[in-house]
């Protein structure tokens, strides 16, 4: 095995200690900056007018500005709560019961209930993007349902950005030391702190690349090239077929949080409900007239 050559540059997972315990986190502003470029991004497509000048659309964005400004808030709330229930039912009670010795899983699933308060306790480290897509996904559905909008289109506009939210958020993974890659022998292995005296893959900038960079730039040609948001639905089955695949294929260079089942990881398993929805979109967007 050689020694890595590129030092992992160590970074205060702090990012501005405010007054005793009180401290803001690269993490926290991670998703700061996805919701609020985000949302940024999404204006800028509102006032294309162009986008909007074909069918079914006929001239008229699938929401006002406003209307998107109101939204971030519901998402906000999705994102949060659904990806911290998320974490709590796919990996501290269904990958603590398969595994239940994993260094995150102290307990769990019965300190659920002996505590509660670990169903909310973020600040202790777990997020899962599945649970934090899910809300979204409600938190979509009960907004475009309260404000008579169509969710598909909605949908597109969110899925187009979603890849900024991902890269921000694999880049303050990055930063914390966290979710390191496989032990490796290839140059650019770094040596994670909390991952003992192996060289690593960086599978977390692997990720920000992928599911962030590459993704955001397929999603943008899919839109603006392809024209497929002509198309309600099919440029979040884009969205979710290029997440899951990217995220099956980095779950080949990124330590599992825990054995899961044989060599298949947690994160690979999950991939499979994201393509088989990511399929439904897509035949539910064909089959409808242009």
């Amino acid at each position: 095995m050689v020694p890595a050559l590129i030092p992992y540059p160590r970074m205060d997972p702090v990012a501005l200690h405010i007054w005793g315990p009180l401290v803001i986190r690269w993490y926290a502003l991670a998703y700061v900056a996805g919701l609020l470029l985000g949302w940024w991004g999404i204006t800028q497509l509102l006032r294309r007018k162009a986008l909007w000048a074909a069918k079914p659309f006929g001239g008229k964005p699938p929401a006002s500005e406003e209307q998107i400004g109101d939204l971030l808030v519901w998402m906000t709330f999705g994102v949060i709560l659904g990806g911290r229930l998320g974490w709590d039912l796919i990996y501290g009670t269904v990958l603590c019961l398969v595994s239940p010795d994993a260094a995150f899983c102290r307990g769990l699933p019965m300190g659920f209930l002996t505590d509660p308060v670990k169903l909310i306790a973020a600040w202790e480290g777990g997020m899962s993007f599945h649970g934090g897509l899910a809300g979204v996904v409600i938190a979509m559905w009960l907004f475009c349902r309260r404000r008579k909008l169509s969710l598909l289109s909605v949908a597109d506009l969110v899925s187009t950005v979603a890849p900024i939210g991902l890269f921000f958020g694999r880049i303050a993974n990055f930063i914390n030391g966290e979710l390191w890659g496989r032990v490796t022998d290839v140059p650019w292995a770094m040596i994670f702190p909390r991952a003992g005296d192996l060289p690593r893959h960086p599978s977390q900038l692997y990720e920000a690349g992928s599911e962030g960079i590459l993704l955001f730039l397929i999603m943008l040609f899919c839109l603006f090239g392809l024209k497929l948001h002509r198309r309600p639905g099919l440029l979040t089955a884009v969205f979710f077929f290029g997440y899951a695949t990217f995220r099956f294929i980095c779950e080949f260079f990124r330590e599992p949080d825990a054995p899961f089942l044989g060599p298949v990881s947690m994160g690979m398993a999950l991939s499979i409900p994201v393509w088989l929805g990511a399929g439904a979109l897509a035949v539910v967007a064909l089959r409808r007239k242009a």
